[in-house]
């Protein structure tokens, strides 16, 4: 199937585009609400801190469900668990829309988080399957940057549908099940070869996973993620409210000129993987990471706002397709799903964390910490990357 691929130029190839569809649809679960956080809070007279939950349950069953997922990807075929993902993601996303009391509304994300726990491993998994050397480092990019696109639209589009309501947003999962038909009849993939004993699978997957260099890389996705859906998709939105006094709209634009620019960065990851390695990719990303968390709760007005959420950005696109195309060269074909399902597990431990983590440092100071506490945890995965990560290019 490589061969195949390899023949065929990268942006005609019509599986690519489904994998887009797919990473959207990954990453519309959260993206698309967050802007309506301070109508939520209202409606529903939570405080701050509690809004968060509508990140953490959504996040949550990834935690447990997206390795096992992964093993029956490789034991049952991809399409085999992508297709119902994508359903039970659509149609209990759409029923949020009904939902007028905060704890059925928690009930509901969290079978939507169901859906939703392989869509972003599985994504990545294809892209490896279907790829390789060269032309998997720049689909990455691509995916990534596509991902991004996604990440910088739907808080725009979302912000503008929630100023007719907070639960419009709802609405725009039930995508996923026209997405899931479109996998049935046009994603043309390979499937990994059944045959080998469960206990042998297990026991080399392990293998390959429990790599020094694996670990880090893993924390690494823990530690950005914490950043990303704490200090950014938690907290932004109300500081924007509190101190420009922002409403849905325009929280949404300003999230989405960070997603811009990790898209504009990311798309360009195969020319930067000439010119740099890996890991001094990786220690750039979080300095800058750092750099941008550290500003974000000083400016005051929108020129300041805007120029910091884009380095963060920078960061971002310079960090995601690189740490993946890192962990899928680890990754043989016939254990990549599980592989890849322990990296979207550690993605949605960091989540699920952020939230959490970076509510702990909200209350130590206010907004400012729940920014500079990111910004620490961006410094001290400097010191990680150096000692757990080897260069491998």
């Amino acid at each position: 199937m490589d061969e195949m691929q390899q023949e065929k130029p990268l942006l005609k190839d019509s599986n690519l585009y489904i994998i887009f569809m797919i990473t959207l649809l990954a990453v519309m679960g959260v993206a698309s609400i967050t802007p309506a956080f301070p109508e939520m809070i209202r409606f529903f007279h939570i405080t701050s801190k509690q809004v968060g939950w509508l990140i953490v349950v959504f996040t949550l069953p990834g935690i447990a469900l997206t390795p096992v997922m992964g093993v029956l990807a490789d034991r049952l075929g991809r399409k085999a668990i992508l297709i119902p993902s994508l359903f039970v993601f659509g149609l209990a996303g759409f029923a949020c829309t009904f939902m007028r009391t905060f704890e059925h509304l928690l009930i509901l994300r969290f079978i939507q988080g169901i859906g939703a726990a392989t869509l972003g491993s599985l994504n990545i998994t294809l892209i490896g399957d279907l790829y390789a050397g060269p032309r998997r480092a720049s689909a990455m990019g691509y995916n990534a940057s596509v991902l991004s696109i996604g990440t910088a639209a739907y808080p725009a589009i979302g912000g503008a549908i929630a100023m007719f309501g907070w639960f419009y947003p709802f609405v725009l999962p039930l995508l996923a099940v026209p997405a899931g038909i479109v996998v049935i009849l046009g994603l043309k993939n390979p499937e990994p070869q059944r045959g080998v004993e469960l206990k042998a699978y297990l026991k080399s997957a392990w293998k390959n996973i429990n790599q020094q260099s694996v670990w880090g890389l893993f924390i690494a996705n823990i530690v950005v993620f914490i950043m990303l859906y704490g200090s950014l998709l938690t907290y932004f939105p109300m500081l924007l409210e509190k101190v420009l006094h922002a409403n849905s709209l325009n929280i949404g634009l300003a999230m989405s000129a960070m997603s811009l620019s990790t898209a504009i960065v990311s798309s360009q990851l195969g020319r930067l993987r000439k010119k740099f390695e890996s890991k001094t990719l990786l220690f750039a990303s979080f300095i800058i990471y750092a750099a941008a968390l550290l500003f974000i709760p000083l400016s005051h007005s929108w020129s300041m706002i805007f120029a910091s959420v884009v380095l963060f950005g920078i960061a971002h696109g310079m960090n995601i397709p690189n740490i993946q195309t890192m962990l899928v060269g680890y990754a043989p074909m016939k254990e990549r799903a599980a592989f890849m399902s322990i990296n979207s597990m550690v993605l949605r431990i960091g989540q699920t964390l952020g939230p959490l983590v970076i509510g702990f440092f909200f209350t130590l100071g206010s907004f400012r910490m729940a920014f500079w506490g990111g910004s620490v945890l961006a410094l001290l995965m400097i010191v990680v990357i150096a000692v757990m990560v080897k260069r491998k290019e």
